[in-house]
């Protein structure tokens, strides 16, 4: 009885959605492909069908799921990650049924039900017969005629029967036995397919860059019609704008049977008797046709009707693009002529919420979000895409390769050959695709690479991920500077189609700079593929909505499981960035111009805008309780604060740098000759949409003059009034205070030098223990105190080997405390160098800091920061570990071109003014996750440092000094302990308000 229930419950929804179609349908001519959904379109938009599960969670009963989706992310099976062990699997069933009407309109027509992914067999029935064969295989578009099987005029019922596991143990080992998560289900779109019986069923098409055109137009007959039953059949082409004008003129198909073939390619295809294909050749000048690049992605309709004696039987309309791929083998891949990198990324069809299953909208902000990191590819990893994230990389412009599935093991021809033909058949004409994978990491099947030519008109290049095949090298992980006679020291054209695996805040953006340097540099490098874009971390139905990413098995991301942004996002769009500006420092000479090369394939640069900004960052609030914060955004972190726009300008049309793609030019802005008031300057290059491409900040003033200027504007360390310094000399320490009553007092221990208490206001601010060393040790042999009028100055003396060599306090009658420190390395190569103080991590709730940000930098990871006054709550985020807590950007790390900084605390605020160069500050340390690879680098003693030296990050296969030159040890020779060459040190602070006595 309740099956009724649930049967009519989604008839009743099925009847609705199926007016809307038929509405659609009948608004359209009658001469095109019909299509009905079944299903909804993704993750957005879904309709319920009856299910049964036959294992695991919501087992053994019927109710209805969403179609499209997962059955794990519905509450139902359970949840696997393809590296568990075969006992951990369920390997359960999920039985589909469904009811549609089918017209009497339709008889006589051809009635096609398309699936274009279902996880992992499919054994499908109409009025419960079969459909054809089971399909097997995950991620691939199949469908079954069932015009013979329909009820016209009537309802109609189907079902499918699919096993999570697959049958075929080389299905299994291809795509479920991998580093992802693997899910079952009915994960893609469903629908009808209506057709005239004959009808057009493929177009391939190969545009070349050129404006050559040729195309393959595939015509199925009835299966038992006579043999002269094609005479009468012509087909056309016609060329179409993105406003359906006509270019060119209409081609016309030349008809190939049996014995006439006049292509190579035709003898491939093994036509059946009931199939035709018609040739078409047409030839498009520069003045009519643009073509296809990532930068430019312009493309065309090509409209294919079939006509029988003149008459319209049927139509169909392909997006395409003008495009030309070559690999020549020694030199370099081309597109269009031109040779290019590739700047790419890993990318899985994944959404926390709903799995595999995905939608418009999100492969449409996906791709954007590539584009927005300055990316030009994509590598479609481990399988194909749904069709619409193809669309995206189409309309919006990136290289994509696309995958045949195989993680480490492949499938077995007779299945592979069907899964070639049929991601291949749906994916043919987007112009984004510039080549094949046949596998990854070992699972290929090279009986299978015939096929990919086999079935692709354009011949474009075919790769096995991470092996070396067709002249290119694509192997994963390298270290920098490998090889012998290989890699980028062979001869083959080099791009590793996975490297730099990222894992919670290592990897990607951390070493991409010197990697980046390299390959461009060397005439063989065609880029690579970063691993990987997101982390994947799943709701768990059955832990009540937790994320899961598998320990360190999917955290591999530059963004989170929801896209939120980590720091390597902003130093790729820095490092990828097309406009690449050669540093200059802003001195009282500058002079406007900045070197550039243009590092865009296809654009010049006088297409760009440069906008300037003279800029001058914020004080921080001395002279009242600094509290609180300003109104973040939702989901962000960290706010540029306080700084004024002094002027600002943009560069004018007539001195817009004309430099060629590939080429070195002059930028040259003109400055208001008082530009030195500023603190910096910004630089904006947006492209010819308003999207930023690059943004750039220059010092204009040092911390030193920043510094001088702070303290002279907010009248610190002046006295106003006579101060009867109260000086307590103990055999311990030294206490100084401004009075018996007074606002303040120190301590310092006399014999290390070092600030041990603070009180303020009568209460006690726990900052102390410091200056020490973040490495090296310190002999001091004496430390005496000086009282003046305006201050009282500690000075201390040092043993030859001290890697401290200078620690002067100086106190001011306003409270404000100087710390005037020269220090060395400990050995010539290090891992940090710098000076620490302890403050309880409990009682710190933010910071507020001019310098570079908002994102903490490493080493080997400094680009994607820029110079301003910034806010950041406090929050304890493991980058990619502890979901759904992540907050960025990260509170703790390092953080680079410290001017000032106040700590924000439940006592009081502690400003910190810097008057040295090139110093970081560290705040605390970053907690680790439990299995961290080569991603948790050592940190300072002490709570917050303040640095000349910090340590870069490794990946999850790599340490960090296998990455390049930036992620090696720091370098530093003391000549002696000369003090022209100790590092300066030079720092204010204001503990609460500044005393105005």
């Amino acid at each position: 009885m309740k099956r009724n229930v649930i049967k009519n419950t989604v008839l009743a929804g099925l009847l609705f959605l199926a007016g809307l179609s038929f509405t659609h349908v009948c608004a359209q001519e009658n001469t095109q492909t019909q299509v009905v959904m079944l299903s909804g379109t993704g993750s957005d938009q879904s309709v319920p069908w009856a299910f049964y599960c036959t294992a695991g969670n919501n087992s053994g009963k019927w109710t209805t799921i969403p179609v499209p989706s997962n059955w794990e992310l519905q509450g139902f099976g359970g949840y696997n990650y393809g590296l568990d062990k075969d006992s951990l699997r369920l390997n359960e069933k999920g039985i589909y049924r469904h009811s549609f009407n089918v017209p009497k309109s339709w008889q006589g027509k051809v009635v096609r039900i398309v699936f274009d992914g279902v996880m992992t067999d499919a054994d499908v029935k109409i009025n419960g017969k079969s459909a054809g064969p089971v399909h097997q295989g995950a991620f691939y578009t199949f469908k079954y005629d069932i015009s013979r099987l329909l009820h016209f005029g009537k309802e109609n019922q189907l079902e499918v029967i699919v096993s999570k596991n697959s049958s075929n143990t080389s299905v299994n080992k291809a795509e479920r036995k991998g580093d992802f998560w693997i899910f079952g289900g009915i994960f893609r779109p469903v629908y009808l397919e209506v057709l005239p019986d004959i009808y057009i069923n493929r177009v391939s098409v190969d545009a070349k860059g050129s404006g050559d055109l040729n195309g393959l137009l595939h015509i199925n007959l009835p299966e038992k019609s006579k043999t002269d039953f094609n005479k009468g059949l012509t087909v056309t082409a016609q060329l179409l704008d993105e406003k359906d004008g006509k270019i060119g003129t209409l081609l016309k198909g030349d008809p190939t049977g049996q014995d006439n073939r006049p292509l190579e390619v035709i003898d491939s295809l093994k036509l059946k008797q009931h199939q035709l294909v018609f040739l078409i050749h047409g030839h498009y000048g520069k003045t009519e046709i643009k073509p296809w690049t990532p930068e430019t992605p312009q493309l065309y309709r090509l409209r294919v009707q079939l006509l029988r004696d003149g008459k319209l039987i049927h139509e169909v309309v392909k997006k395409i693009g003008f495009r030309t791929v070559e690999v020549r083998p020694r030199d370099g891949i081309y597109v269009n002529g031109v040779k290019i990198k590739f700047k790419g990324v890993n990318h899985h069809s994944f959404w926390p919420s709903t799995g595999r299953t995905m939608s418009k909208t999100l492969s449409i902000k996906d791709v954007l979000m590539l584009k927005d990191m300055n990316m030009n590819a994509v590598r479609m990893s481990h399988y194909p895409p749904d069709a619409h994230f193809l669309d995206a990389c189409d309309s919006l412009g990136l290289f994509v390769l696309d995958e045949l599935t195989g993680w480490h093991q492949h499938y077995d021809t007779q299945v592979g050959s069907k899964l070639v033909g049929e991601m291949m058949v749906k994916d043919e004409n987007h112009p984004s695709i510039v080549m094949w994978d046949n596998g990854n990491e070992g699972g290929f099947n090279f009986d299978l690479d015939h096929l990919f030519d086999q079935y692709d008109i354009q011949k474009r290049p075919l790769i096995h991920p991470w092996a070396v095949f067709g002249h290119m090298d694509t192997q994963h992980y390298i270290n920098y500077d490998y090889g012998n006679g290989t890699h980028l020291h062979g001869h083959e054209i080099t791009f590793p189609t996975e490297f730099l695996h990222g894992l919670y805040d290592g990897g990607l953006g951390a070493g991409l700079g010197d990697y980046w340097r390299e390959m461009w540099s060397n005439p063989l490098s065609a880029g690579g593929f970063l691993w990987v874009f997101a982390d994947e971390a799943v709701v768990r139905t059955d832990k009540n909505g937790i994320l899961d990413a598998d320990g360190d098995h999917g955290p591999d991301g530059i963004v989170g499981p929801y896209h939120e942004k980590e720091g390597s996002y902003f130093a790729i769009k820095d490092i990828w960035s097309p406009v690449f500006i050669e540093h200059r420092e802003i001195t009282p000479g500058f002079d406007g111009i900045f070197r550039v090369e243009n590092r865009y394939d296809f654009t010049n640069l006088n297409t760009l805008t440069y906008q300037w900004k003279l800029m001058q960052g914020a004080l921080p609030v001395v002279n009242a309780h600094a509290k609180g914060f300003n109104q973040l955004s939702p989901g962000y972190n960290a706010l540029l604060s306080g700084s004024v726009v002094l002027d600002s300008g943009f560069v004018p049309e007539n001195k817009l740098p004309d430099v060629q793609p590939h080429e070195w030019g002059a930028l040259s802005i003109d400055l208001p000759r008082d530009f030195e008031k500023a603190d910096y300057l910004s630089l904006v290059v947006r492209d010819a949409k308003g999207e930023i491409i690059v943004a750039k900040t220059y010092a204009i003033r040092s911390p030193l003059q920043k510094a001088a200027a702070t303290v002279q504007k907010l009248h610190l360390t002046r006295q106003k009034n006579q101060v009867q310094w109260l000086i307590d000399k103990q055999p311990d320490f030294y206490d100084i205070s401004d009075g018996k009553d007074g606002d303040f007092s120190y301590r310092f221990d006399r014999a290390t030098g070092v600030l041990t208490k603070v009180v303020k206001e009568g209460k006690e601010i726990p900052f102390n223990n410091g200056p020490v060393l973040c490495d090296g040790s310190a002999q001091l042999k004496s430390f005496d105190i000086s009282e003046y009028k305006d201050s009282v100055v500690l000075t201390s003396s040092f043993e030859r080997k001290s890697d401290i060599q200078k620690l002067t306090w100086t106190v001011y009658p306003d409270g404000v405390l100087k710390l005037d420190c020269g220090y060395f390395p400990h050995q010539y190569d290090y891992d940090f160098m710098g000076l620490s103080f302890n403050f309880p991590e409990n009682l710190v709730t933010g910071v507020k800091r001019m310098g570079a940000g908002p994102y903490r930098v490493w080493k080997n990871r400094m680009e994607g920061v820029q110079l301003g006054t910034w806010e950041n709550r406090y929050n304890n985020t493991i980058t990619g570990e502890n979901v759904p807590k992540m907050i960025y950007p990260e509170f703790k790390g390092y953080f680079a071109n410290l001017y000032w900084m106040q700590l924000q605390t439940k006592l009081v605020p502690i400003t910190v003014i810097c008057s040295s160069e090139d110093v970081f500050v560290r705040l605390y340390t970053p907690d680790s996750a439990n299995k961290p690879y080569n991603t948790a680098p050592r940190f300072p003693g002490g709570d917050i440092s303040f640095m000349h030296a910090i340590n870069p990050i490794g990946t999850k296969s790599q340490v960090a000094e296998n990455m390049g030159p930036s992620g090696r040890k720091n370098m530093y020779y003391d000549y002696g302990k000369s003090m022209d060459y100790a590092k300066p040190l030079v720092l204010y602070f204001i503990f609460g308000d500044k005393s105005d006595k």
